[in-house]
């Protein structure tokens, strides 16, 4: 059944139309994902579906009694209640279900003996209990307390409203909401504050959800695992797909190759009709006068196919000034903490060149702090760190905290690159799309994802050969962080990144870090490896349970040792192959001469031409018995 229609909604601020013509309809068991490009309008049009804003032109139409949750609708919150009150409150009509019903109870027993007034009593307690059992009369005090732990509020559910802070006050109102249970889920960016375990949490409670759901959202992993259908905001229209975000991509890609194969074909065939047109006018003849208009009138007829678009994506790439040593750095009982709270200790890191790690843990756990640490913006409270030889850190900093208010974003740029000609500085903003006057506006004036985009260009120009990244994709759009993760792939350097981004994390990552209050917790592979190891309860790098830390770090080097072996022996089997092959050659040009007739006319010649070819068949015989060996030797794994 469709609940939420909309047809052809317009909204323009000023002269910029942000919303032409947009169309979907969303049915009851929707879970519906809503992307595209930072800007495009994707709030804007949540806000009108909510009744926040109004639309221009066109028309909403809500399912009659339909109730609506939407986050930034939340009333606010007083600040005297506390956390689990907030909460609770969402049952008062529950409680006061419960409280009629036990007052019920004691009247029937006062009127046990008047048997029309205990009917009377009995028909309502019955139909209360239906009621209570229908809202979850019995159950809803698990369900608060599944909250606030699933959304990490349940150290603080005796605190105060007015002392949560703004991501703190977020996540209460998402669990209020939630457990409100309307009937459409308008979710904007839901998982934002938000740590691994809690996002994980939320996609378990949306996939069991009887409602629908709208969400706006630049996690890919949780559209992958929440949403049934996406629908994508481009040039001021939406274009829906069924499937998840991973499903979506492939079948946009597969939508836009066939739309613009279809539009070169109807190019080539116009430009074939004008040119016999043309052709037709030349001959200047009262037939091919009237062929040409002919021609002229069907050509008119043609309904031509407009050329597709996609919105302007970010393109650029990493590289190196010079390499690093084979350590690149070495870390050992690093300790932090502010005033008594520990956020930190005992983290102990070997870091090699060409490593590629994601640095995961929940929220307050350091994970900024120890990367400032390391860059040496923060100062541990014991521990050392020891960088390695020719080690050039680039750090992105979430926050963008070293870009200037007051420059534009060419001064920024160009400040720190002196040395460039503006074309070079100007050519390098364009590939991070600042293109035109867009160079001249001021950093105070950019919004977070222009901020993000101007600290890549920098990062970029840098050149550094260890890039130290916190929540690199944050404020990025979904086009955007696949050109960076696709940056990050070709990159030479090592790679240590902060991120919630689980998608981000399964493109780039070869092991994981986990932050703990005790340490560190080393995985090899990426999120999902992650994952599915943590499930199984198995200890870091797989088959170490019950180690000491010494014993892993030995089965670490024995286990490197074994793949460098692996290595040597895939070389030199790769070099018999090739020497045994240029044997071969040898061999059958040797064969072509000593058959031919003139190499015999000279006895001695021939004889020692032979001499050699047989000499060749023995050492091409040793070659592949050499190749036999160490074919076997890496069959069995050394």
């Amino acid at each position: 059944m469709i609940i939420l229609a909309l047809q052809e909604v317009k909204k323009s601020f000023g002269t910029h139309e942000v919303l032409k013509n947009v169309s979907f309809t969303l049915q009851e068991a929707d879970r519906m994902g809503l992307v595209g490009v930072n800007g495009c309008g994707k709030s804007t049009l949540m806000k009108i579906i909510a009744g926040e804003e109004t639309a221009d032109g066109g028309s909403v139409n809500i399912q009659k009694g339909l109730r609506i949750g939407y986050l930034a609708q939340q009333g606010e919150l007083s600040g005297k209640e506390t956390v689990q009150e907030v909460l609770e409150k969402v049952f008062d009509p529950v409680v006061r279900m419960e409280e009629e019903m036990r007052a019920l109870e004691l009247e029937m027993v006062e009127h046990g003996g008047d048997p029309e007034t205990l009917r009377r009593l009995g028909g309502r307690y019955d139909a209360l209990t239906r009621a209570f059992e229908r809202q979850n009369g019995y159950g809803w005090r698990s369900q608060v307390t599944g909250v606030l732990k699933g959304l990490k509020l349940w150290e603080m559910r005796e605190m105060e409203t007015g002392r949560l802070s703004g991501g703190e006050r977020t996540r209460l109102c998402l669990g209020r909401m939630l457990l409100s249970e309307p009937d459409l889920l308008l979710l904007d960016e839901p998982t934002n504050h938000l740590d691994l375990k809690s996002i994980t949490w939320l996609e378990e409670y949306l996939n069991s959800y009887r409602g629908a759901v709208l969400v706006i959202s630049h996690d890919r992993y949780f559209l992958d695992h929440v949403c049934n259908r996406m629908a994508e905001l481009i040039l001021g229209t939406v274009e829906t797909y069924t499937g998840n975000y991973t499903q979506y991509t492939e079948k946009r890609a597969e939508v836009y190759e066939t739309r613009m194969k279809a539009w070169e074909l109807q190019q080539k065939e116009i430009a074939r009709q004008e040119a016999v047109i043309a052709m037709y006018k030349r001959f200047n003849r009262e037939k091919s006068i009237r062929l040409a208009r002919s021609r002229e009138k069907r050509l008119e007829k043609i309904e031509r196919l407009e050329k597709p678009q996609e919105e302007g994506t970010v393109s650029f790439r990493f590289d190196t000034r010079r390499r690093t040593g084979e350590d690149v750095l070495q870390t050992e009982g690093l300790e932090k903490s502010f005033g008594e709270r520990k956020l930190f200790g005992n983290v102990r890191m070997h870091i090699r060149a060409g490593e590629r790690i994601a640095l995961i843990g929940d929220n307050g756990t350091g994970k900024t702090t120890l990367l400032r640490c390391l860059t040496g913006e923060e100062k541990p409270d014991h521990g050392s760190i020891r960088w390695g030889t020719g080690v050039d850190i680039g750090y992105y900093d979430q926050h963008q905290a070293g870009l200037h208010p007051q420059k534009t974003v060419l001064d920024e740029v160009w400040d720190r690159f002196p040395r460039m000609e503006q074309y070079e500085v100007r050519g390098a903003l364009g590939m991070f799309l600042f293109t035109g006057d867009d160079v001249f506006a001021l950093i105070d004036t950019l919004s977070g994802g222009e901020k993000g985009r101007v600290a890549l260009t920098e990062l970029m120009l840098r050149k550094d050969n260890v890039l130290l990244l916190d929540e690199p994709t944050n404020h990025l759009d979904m086009d955007s962080r696949e050109v960076l993760e696709d940056a990050l792939a070709d990159y030479p350097g090592t790679i240590l990144a902060v991120s919630h981004d689980r998608y981000f994390i399964n493109r780039f990552a070869e092991k994981v870090f986990v932050l703990e209050e005790d340490g560190i917790r080393e995985y090899l592979g990426n999120y999902d490896s992650y994952l599915a190891k943590v499930s199984r309860d198995a200890e870091p790098d797989g088959e170490t349970a019950g180690m000491t830390r010494t014993a892993i770090d030995k089965e670490k080097k024995r286990s490197r040792e074994e793949q460098q072996r692996l290595k040597a022996a895939q070389e030199k089997l790769k070099k018999a192959e090739e020497a045994i092959s240029k044997a071969e050659k040898e061999a059958e040009e040797m064969e072509k001469e000593l058959a031919d007739p003139e190499t015999w006319a000279d006895p001695e010649a021939a004889q020692e031409k032979t001499k050699a070819y047989n000499r060749l068949k023995e050492e091409i015989e040793q070659l592949y018995a050499t190749w036999e060996t160490l074919s076997e030797a890496q069959d069995s794994g050394l």
